[in-house]
This record gives structure tokens, C-alpha cells and sequence, in this order.
């Protein structure tokens, strides 16, 4: 009898372990979400800054278990993003996503340009090339609302470093088209005095900004974070009328958790009549990835996560019950075993696309040229053709099997942790052997230069005449483990077996508003012509024995075996 009950107790446990899930959702960097519900399922997006393609569309039919299924923006528009310029932390700000009248819609701004729309009548197809909804330097954070008489609204927020106006929310007429502002705008709220609060308490909810618009029962929200990103709160505007003037209260805060900054995201329902908020939490060197919380109304104000004391304000919620929905199956591609001609949707490149960063073939394997660097350029953080993807929050172990081919001896090529600091274990030719190096840069963001430490030779595999230079080619497996804490132990083998590791480890440093990346990198300083980097698979495998066990990453195993 003993023994029956507690296996009747096990079984039940699970059972109510199934029944919930444990944030963040997506440990990735996927910063300033946003969300909208269009029958079943849920579309995502997310800033993507400098990084190409641009704007990421993520689905999921349960709220808990995502895929990305491509992107809205294949370049990003304007003379200071073309021949492979890296803009750091510009671009592409805080965008919303929403569907209306049958069509698709994702609005961002770029500080220095202004809002800009694109829109699609299928997520997953094409979308519009980039049209300008209102130009200025400094208009951030847009996000389009349609009255049920029909009208449409713009609200957004203000950048300081380009306007030098701060706290500050905007509300203007759209045009019938929605792809243009009418009228003179108004300002709906300006968080440094708060006119609502009654004590007009002075920078009461600063740096508001990533505002999202909403109606429900006869009031207009805007759900806007304040306060800054790592420390700040999730703020709930309401108004009898779309301009204003807004009340506020702080629906969310960090409260007792240990979840920093619980704030800017999207508010959506669920068939049956629930209530979630979608946010992210900054979480570095990984960058801001996202949370799901439950959201209940009280007295028409929502109040989001767990409101222990009653006093309307929430806090986010670590482990929390699943939504009422049908499990999906989603899981997010982190492995590549580069077998397919179209690029894999878990990779971006630091700069729109040229045809000489490097292409994937029919063969097996992607192919990266070496970026031509000038003259007075210290160090890598400019290289525009890295190839990089997110690094799971929660560690991982990323093995990759590459075959360097060096036209001369100023290229170098290999495996990079990329951020604002970047290390980075890199082949090089030098009197007629293989190199093999560790390149460090602290501070790559200020120019600094690198320090790199030798540690092994290798001899070619292969060297050959291709018309008018020699080349020399070597294939080695890099490796690199990065802990949950950001700290990166490389190492390399000759077999792919047995992995020597440097003794040494480096701490992974976010980039400039996005989390640090992981990838391919090569360089030359030679103008006369690029060598090569080809990978023929990258595998990434976590902690989560779920998520390594998904058949994909199986598959990619499988395919790897065969390539050897």
C-alpha cells in the first residue's frame, strides 16, 4: 500500500509538473517584444538593431513553446546602413506587430531616421519593403491602434541621446492607408511629472518609453515600461480618451523575485477568455529574454504576475501555469548541419548582406570570406560578415567542424564569442604552418587593441596553386563551453574526439542593447585577395536534456556522422 501511494503521489507530481512551465520562455536575447493573437496562433517580434535579416517573426500556439519562422526585414533601409557598415546598437528599436482588416503589420523606428512600417497578408511569406511613416531623428517605439470606428492612432515614445526630450509619449492620427502620420501630434503622458498622481511627484515614472496601445471595456491603454531597463517597472496608462490625460499605476515590479526589470512587451488574450503578458527581463552578457506572465483585471486596471499583498501590483512569476492551450510542439533551431541552400533562421549577419560576406552551397558546408580590413582598424567589432547566432541563457557547449583555406598569411579565420569584449579561437598561416591562435579584444567597442596568445602549429592538410596565388587549407573542430554566468572555456581537436581545452577562460560581455552572440569570423589584412572559413556543421548543444534530446538536433547528429 505504501508503495502505491507514493507512486499515486509521483504521478500526480508530474502531472502538475506538466501542467506548468518555468521562465523565461525564450533564454535568448530577444530584446523589447512585442506579440498579437490572430486566431490560434501567436506571431512575435523583437528589435534586431543592426543585425541582418532584421525584425524576427516568431510563432507559437501555446504562449510557452516558440520557433522563428523568418523575417520581416531582409535590409535595413538608409545610406548609413549600405556597404557593409556596422551600426551598433541603431537601426531597428522596439517594434510592434499587429494585425488588421487582413493584413500584417510591424512598426519600428530608427533613432536617427525616424518610423518606418512594413506589411504582409501572410506572416510567414513576404513582406513590404520599408515604408517611412513619420521622418525625424529621435522617434522611437511606435505602435499602431484602430479605433473600432475605424480610425487609426500612432503612439510612440522619444529617444533622449537624438531628441533631447525624455519620458515623453506621443499620440497622431494615421492616415486611411496607415502607412503615413496625419495631423500634429500630442503628447499623451510625460513620465517626469505625472499630472495624474497627486502629489505631481516629479520624475515619478522617468525614461517611460516601448509603449503599446490597447482599448478594453470603454478605457484606452498604454502599457509602457519605465524606470530604465535592468531596474525598472511595467507601467499601465488608462484614459477615457485616446489623446488623454492618461492615470497611472505600476502594474509590475521585481518586487521579492529575483527577476530584474520586469517590463515592455505585449499584452494578448487567449480563445478562451485569459489574459497574458509577454516581457522581457534583462539578463546579461545574454541580452533581454522573455518571460510570460498571467494577467487578471481589477477595477478595469491589469494587474500582472503574482500580486501577493493585494495591492494590485504584480511580481513576476518563475514558475507559473501553462495557458489554457494546446501544447505545441515549437522548439527553437539552435544546431546547423548547413545541408540546405537557404541560411538558417537562427543566424544573422552585423550588417545588411553583400554578396562578399559569404554564401551557403548545395554541398554540405556555408562558406565565409574574409572581410578585407582597413588600415586604421585595432581590432574585429567593425567586421561586417560575422556570422552569429543568440547564446542560450542557461549555458551551452557549441562544437564546430571547419576547413580554413589561406591565401596568404594576413588572414585569419575560426570560432568567435562576439560582444562589446570578444575572444575568439583563430588559424593562421605563418612560415608555412597552420597557426593556431586566441584572440581577445577588452573593451572592442573604445578600439582597443587585441592580445592573442599561440598555442599550438599545425601542419597543412592540403596546399595547392589556384592560378595566380597558392593556397594552403588545414580542417579542425573548434570548440567552445560557455557556463551560465557568460564565461567561455575554448578548445580544438584534430579528430573531433578528443578536445584539448585552454586552461584559461574568457567572460562573455553583451553588445551594444543586444546580448553577446556566438559564431564564424575571418579576416585579412591583405586588399589583394579573401581567403575562407568553411563549416560544415555547427553544433549547439544545452543544458536543457529536452531540448538536445528535439528531433532536429538529433537529425543534424545523424548528418554530421555522415560528413565526417
Amino acid at each position: 500500500m505504501k508503495k502505491l501511494i507514493l507512486t499515486l503521489a509521483a504521478a500526480i507530481s508530474l502531472e502538475v509538473a506538466a501542467q506548468d512551465f518555468t521562465n523565461p520562455v525564450l533564454p535568448y536575447d530577444y530584446s523589447d517584444p512585442d506579440v498579437c493573437r490572430v486566431g490560434n496562433d501567436y506571431y512575435l517580434t523583437a528589435s534586431s538593431f543592426n543585425c541582418s535579416p532584421g525584425l524576427p517573426l516568431l510563432h507559437s500556439t501555446d504562449l510557452v513553446n516558440w520557433t522563428i519562422v523568418g523575417y520581416a526585414l531582409e535590409k535595413v533601409p538608409n545610406a548609413d546602413y549600405v556597404n557593409g557598415k556596422v551600426a551598433h546598437g541603431n537601426a531597428v528599436w522596439a517594434p510592434s506587430i499587429r494585425f488588421h482588416q487582413g493584413k500584417y503589420y510591424i512598426f519600428w523606428g530608427d533613432p536617427d531616421y525616424g518610423i518606418y512600417m512594413v506589411s504582409a497578408t501572410d506572416p510567414c511569406g513576404e513582406w513590404s519593403e520599408p515604408k517611412m511613416v513619420k521622418s525625424g531623428r529621435g522617434f522611437i517605439d511606435p505602435c499602431p491602434f484602430w479605433d473600432k470606428d475605424g480610425k487609426g492612432y500612432l503612439v510612440h515614445g522619444v529617444a533622449a541621446s537624438r531628441a533631447k526630450i525624455n519620458s515623453a509619449l506621443f499620440v497622431q492620427r494615421l492616415n486611411a492607408e496607415s502607412d503615413s502620420v496625419a495631423g500634429m501630434p500630442v503628447l499623451a503622458y510625460d513620465g517626469t511629472y505625472d499630472v495624474s498622481n497627486p502629489a505631481f511627484t516629479k520624475n515619478v515614472n522617468h525614461t517611460i518609453e516601448g509603449p503599446k496601445m490597447y482599448a478594453r471595456n470603454g478605457y484606452y491603454y498604454i502599457l509602457a515600461p519605465a524606470g530604465g531597463v535592468a531596474t525598472g517597472w511595467q507601467l499601465a496608462l488608462r484614459s477615457k480618451n485616446v489623446y488623454g490625460p492618461y492615470e497611472s499605476k505600476i502594474v509590475m515590479m521585481q518586487g521579492v523575485s529575483d527577476i530584474n526589470g520586469p517590463h515592455q512587451g505585449g499584452w494578448v488574450d487567449t480563445p478562451n477568455g485569459e489574459d497574458w503578458f509577454l516581457h522581457f527581463q534583462e539578463l546579461q552578457p545574454f541580452g533581454r529574454v522573455v518571460h510570460l506572465n498571467p494577467v487578471r483585471w481589477v477595477d478595469d486596471w491589469p494587474v500582472m504576475g503574482e500580486d501577493k499583498d493585494g495591492d494590485g501590483c504584480g511580481w513576476p512569476m518563475r514558475l507559473c501555469p501553462k495557458p489554457n492551450l494546446p501544447e505545441c510542439q515549437h522548439a527553437m533551431p539552435l544546431s546547423d548541419d548547413f545541408n540546405s541552400v537557404d541560411l538558417g533562421l537562427q543566424w544573422q549577419w552585423q550588417a545588411n548582406y553583400e554578396p562578399w560576406f559569404g554564401n551557403t552551397t548545395n554541398q554540405g558546408f556555408i562558406r565565409i570570406y574574409s572581410h578585407i580590413m582597413e588600415g586604421n582598424e585595432q581590432n574585429m567589432f567593425h567586421i561586417p560578415n560575422m556570422l552569429l547566432q543568440k547564446i542560450p541563457s542557461g549555458g551551452c557547449t557549441v562544437k564546430a567542424k571547419v576547413r580554413v583555406v589561406a591565401k596568404n598569411e594576413l588572414s585569419r579565420a575560426g570560432l568567435i564569442v562576439m560582444g562589446l569584449d570578444y575572444s575568439a579561437l583563430m588559424l593562421q598561416v605563418q612560415n608555412g604552418k597552420f597557426m593556431l591562435f586566441n584572440t581577445t579584444c577588452k573593451n572592442a567597442v573604445n578600439g582597443q587593441p587585441e592580445d592573442t596568445d599561440i598555442l599550438q602549429s599545425f601542419v597543412p592538410d592540403k596546399e595547392y596553386n589556384t592560378g595566380s596565388t597558392n593556397s594552403t587549407e588545414i580542417s579542425l573542430y573548434l570548440q567552445v563551453r560557455i557556463d551560465k554566468e557568460g564565461k567561455c572555456r575554448f578548445g580544438y581537436s584534430k579528430d573531433g574526439k578528443k578536445y584539448r581545452e585552454l586552461n584559461g577562460t574568457f567572460q562573455a560581455r553583451e553588445g551594444r542593447w543586444i546580448g553577446a552572440k556566438m559564431g564564424l569570423v575571418a579576416m585579412t589584412t591583405s586588399a589583394k585577395s579573401r581567403s575562407w572559413i568553411d563549416c560544415d556543421w555547427f553544433e549547439v548543444s544545452t543544458d536543457n536534456e529536452a531540448e538536445a534530446e528535439d528531433d532536429s538536433y538529433n537529425f543534424m547528429k545523424k548528418k554530421k556522422k555522415n560528413k565526417e
